[in-house]
C-alpha cells in the first residue's frame, strides 16, 4: 500500500528530481522550472494525503530495506512531521511557480542550478522532518545545508561572501550536532529516536548525555538562527535572490525549529531538560532576546530585504519563546507561528522581488506613493502581510501571537508577555514606515505627490503576482480558520506530558 510509504516518498522524489533537472535542463532550459513545479505539486499531494492518513489512522512507519529499528533506518510520519511536510511542500510549490520570471531576471544563466539546488534543499529538509534516526537526520541536515549555501552563493555579487560566512557557521553547528549525537550513542547504544527515548531516563544524569544534549541544542540553535547565533542570517537573506530568500526564510529555519521540538518534547524527558539542565528556559529567554534584537535592528535598515532578514531573527524568536513556555498553549503558538511566518515571510520576499523587477530596487527611502497606482496588487499584498506580521486580527499573525500571550499569562512568564507586547509595537514601526511611503502623501519639503499624477499600471507578471496574492489571501484564510487548524491538526500532535 502506498499509504505506508508516505513517510519516504516525499524526500525521495525531491532528491531524484535534483538529479533529473540538470539532464532535462540540458535538453530545454524551461524544463527545469516545469519539472521543479511538477515535483513540488506531487510532493504536496503526497504530504496532504499523508497528513490525512496520520490524523485518521495514526503514525506511519517505514523501515528501509525491511530492517527493523533500532538496527535499521526508520522513517516516521506522525502529526507533527506530516504538518511540517505539508508546509514545506506547499511553500515550495508557490516559490517554484514564482521563479519562472524572477529567477532568470535576478540570477540569469543560473536557472538550472537554482531549481536543482532547490529540490536538493527540499529533499534534505523533508528527510530531516521524517527520519526517526538521529544519524540519518545528520545526513539530511548536511544535504540541506550544502544546497542552502549554494542557493545563497548564486545571488548578487556580494552573495558568495555571505554564503561563505553561512558555510563556516553552519559547519560549526553541524559539528556540534554530530558530536552531541556521538555522546548520546556512546551512552545508549542506539540512534533511533524512539528507542533512545526509552534508554535516556536510565543514563540521563551522566556527563556524556548532558554534554550531548547541550551540543545538539546548541548546533540546532545555530541552524535555526537563534539569538545570538543569528549572525549568518542577515547577509545570507539580503544578498540571495528574492526567490532563494523566500524559500530559505520561509522554511529553512522552521525545520531546525521542528528538530528542537522533536528532541526537547518527544525524545528527552522534559522535566530533566526543564528542572535539571534548564535548557527549555534558556531556549525561551534566547528567543525573547532575539525578538527584541531582531525587531530593533529591522527598524535601522533601509533596504527591504535586509529589514525582512532581521525581522526573521525576531520571528524565529517567537517560535523559541513558545518552546520555552513548555505548555500546550506555548506549543500551539510555536507550531502555528511556524506556519504563519512561512506564509508571511514568503509573501514579503515575493513583494521585494516584484519591486526589484518593476522598480529596479527595493530601497525604502526611494519608494513613493506612486506604488499604490503602478503596482496596486503588490502594494495590497505587502499591506496584508505587514499587518499580519504586526499581529492585527483577523490575520494569521495575530492568532499565533495570541496563543503565545495566553501561554505566557498561564505560566506567569511576565517577561515573555512584555516582550510579545513590545515586539508588536516595534513591528509596527518598521512596517508602517514602508506603508506610509506606499500609500500616504510625502511629507518632505519639495517632494512630489504621485497621487496627483497619471501613473501607468506596471504590475509584476502573473507568474509572480499570483503566488504573491495566494500567500496574502492565505493569511486571511489561516486567520479565519485558525480554530479549525488548532483543534484538528495541532492539538493531536501535542505530547502527552504537556
Amino acid at each position: 500500500m502506498i499509504g505506508s510509504q508516505y513517510s519516504v516518498l516525499v524526500p525521495v522524489i525531491f532528491l531524484l528530481s535534483a538529479l533529473l533537472i540538470p539532464l532535462l535542463g540540458a535538453i530545454r532550459q524551461s524544463l527545469a522550472q516545469l519539472t521543479a513545479t511538477f515535483v513540488s505539486a506531487l510532493a504536496l499531494y503526497f504530504s496532504v494525503a499523508g497528513l490525512h492518513e496520520v490524523l485518521i489512522h495514526g503514525p506511519i512507519s517505514y523501515h528501509v530495506a525491511g530492517w527493523m529499528p533500532p538496527i535499521g533506518i526508520e522513517f516516521v510520519l506522525d502529526p507533527l512531521a506530516a504538518f511540517f511536510c505539508v508546509l514545506l511542500s506547499g511553500v515550495t510549490l508557490l516559490v517554484m511557480i514564482y521563479g519562472k520570471v524572477s529567477v532568470p531576471f535576478e540570477t540569469p544563466i543560473k536557472e538550472i542550478p537554482f531549481y536543482s539546488l532547490s529540490m536538493l534543499l527540499l529533499g534534505g529538509l523533508t528527510g530531516m522532518v521524517m527520519t526517526g534516526d538521529l544519524f540519518n537526520l545528520f545526513v539530511f541536515l548536511e544535504i540541506a545545508a550544502v544546497a542552502g549555501y549554494a542557493l545563497v552563493a548564486i545571488g548578487d555579487r556580494r552573495a558568495p561572501i555571505a554564503a561563505f560566512r553561512y558555510l563556516i557557521l553552519g559547519t560549526i553547528g553541524t559539528a556540534f550536532y554530530l558530536l552531541g549525537v556521538a555522546f548520546l550513542f556512546i551512552s545508549t547504544g542506539t540512534l533511533n529516536m524512539a528507542d533512545m527515548s526509552r534508554m535516556l531516563p536510565l543514563v540521563q544524569d551522566t556527563t556524556p548525555v548532558i554534554l550531548g544534549l547541550v551540543l545538539i541544542i546548541l548546533g540546532i540553535g545555530l541552524k535555526m538562527a537563534l539569538f545570538p547565533m543569528h549572525i549568518w542570517m542577515p547577509d545570507a537573506y539580503t544578498y540571495a535572490s528574492s526567490t532563494a530568500a523566500a524559500l530559505s526564510a520561509a522554511i529553512g529555519t522552521k525545520v531546525a525549529a521542528y528538530v528542537l521540538l522533536r528532541i526537547m518534547f518527544f525524545m528527552v524527558e522534559p522535566d530533566f531538560l526543564r528542572n535539571d539542565l534548564h535548557l527549555i528556559q534558556i531556549v525561551g529567554f534566547l528567543g525573547a532576546a532575539g525578538v527584541i534584537w531582531g525587531s530593533v535592528m529591522a527598524i535601522c535598515q533601509k533596504e527591504m530585504k535586509r529589514v525582512l532578514a532581521y525581522s526573521s531573527v525576531a520571528q524565529v524568536g517567537y517560535i523559541a519563546l513558545g518552546i520555552g513556555l513548555a505548555s500546550p498553549l506555548g506549543f500551539i503558538g510555536a507550531v502555528l507561528h511556524a506556519l504563519n511566518h512561512a506564509c508571511m515571510k514568503a509573501c514579503l520576499f515575493f513583494v521585494s522581488g516584484n519591486l526589484r523587477l518593476r522598480q529596479g530596487h527595493s530601497f525604502i527611502p526611494n519608494m513613493t506613493n506612486s506604488l499604490r497606482s503602478s503596482m496596486p496588487w503588490t502594494s495590497a499584498a505587502f499591506a496584508l502581510a505587514a499587518i499580519s506580521m504586526i499581529g492585527l486580527p483577523p490575520t494569521a499573525g495575530f492568532f499565533s501571537k495570541w496563543y503565545l500571550v495566553l501561554g505566557a499569562i498561564e505560566q506567569s512568564h511576565w517577561i515573555f508577555l512584555v516582550v510579545l507586547l513590545a515586539s508588536t509595537l516595534l513591528n509596527a514601526v518598521y512596517f508602517f514606515r514602508v506603508l506610509e511611503r506606499m500609500y500616504l502623501k510625502p511629507q518632505e519639503a519639495g517632494a512630489v505627490d504621485a497621487s496627483t499624477q497619471n501613473i501607468p499600471r506596471n504590475e509584476a507578471p502573473a507568474s509572480m503576482l499570483v503566488p504573491t496574492l495566494v500567500f496574502a489571501a492565505g493569511l486571511l484564510v489561516l486567520g479565519l480558520a485558525n480554530a479549525w487548524i488548532v483543534t484538528n491538526v495541532i492539538v493531536p500532535m501535542i505530547p502527552g506530558w504537556l
